[in-house]
């Protein structure tokens, strides 16, 4: 069956060539740019990717619009700093084969953070649905926390897919702040209150990362991870008080 592995990306020069080589063994490869001010779509194009050239209208709406430009019976969708494992690989190649009458695959996802492979704080195994039929698979959620959803029974893979989402912590702030002014837009839009959430998340956060999810195990960077995902928390519901109060004003 033939499978097309699509891509997104936005000034990814990075880690979309790490990315592409890892989808060497799919049909045909093709990348969603949004306009990126590097060489991520030159990059993309020396690789033998396909590359379409579109403004970012979001998440959901830019993965959703890269789903139907697949050509394959079969999708595998990824961020630009994700990874196939040989490993996954090698089950992706066997459950297309014989899918029986999935509609998908899901995989485990391993994020290496600050040089360190995170195996606990909640974020391993962060099981993701990303290898679906062609026409069955559809992206939603809130944005920017995009989900892959299809109608039908979904088949489990173990190989890891590789996640490398921050560079730094300097970039892991940025896009904290980034994501928090999206999800408190969107809560805002859907008339959710930041209260008492705004009081209770971050603290709730923190003990079910560092301790209930034993993020004490992957050293300082779990310890890392914990106070940053608190911090999440608790901006986005700030943002969204500050919404709210502002809409009050007005």
């Amino acid at each position: 069956m033939k499978l097309t592995a699509v891509v997104i990306a936005f000034n990814e020069e990075r880690n979309l060539p790490a990315c592409l080589e890892s989808l060497r063994f799919c049909d045909e490869v093709v990348v969603v740019d949004s306009r990126s001010g590097d060489r991520t779509a030159e990059l993309a194009r020396a690789a033998g990717a396909e590359v379409i050239v579109k403004d970012w209208p979001g998440h959901i709406e830019q993965k959703n619009f890269a789903l139907q430009q697949g050509k394959g019976e079969w999708l595998l969708s990824l961020d630009a700093d994700e990874r196939v494992t040989p490993e996954l690989r090698a089950q992706i190649q066997s459950a297309l084969a014989a899918p029986g009458d999935r509609d998908g695959f899901s995989m485990p996802r391993l994020s290496n953070y600050l040089g360190r492979w995170i195996r606990h704080c909640g974020w391993y195994p962060d099981r993701k649905l990303r290898l679906v039929r062609r026409g069955r698979g559809t992206w939603g959620g809130i944005n920017p926390h995009d989900q892959l959803r299809v109608p039908g029974p979904v088949g489990r893979l173990t190989g890891d897919l590789e996640h490398y989402p921050y560079k730094d912590l300097s970039d892991h702030l940025r896009k904290i702040d980034s994501y928090t002014t999206i999800i408190a837009g969107e809560k805002r839009k859907r008339g959710q209150g930041a209260l008492p959430m705004l009081v209770l998340a971050a603290p709730a956060k923190f003990l079910k990362a560092y301790v209930l999810k034993a993020g004490f195990l992957d050293g300082w960077q779990g310890l890392v991870v914990a106070v940053l995902g608190s911090y999440y928390d608790f901006l986005k519901y700030a943002k969204l008080y500050e919404l709210e109060r502002n809409d009050r004003s007005a």
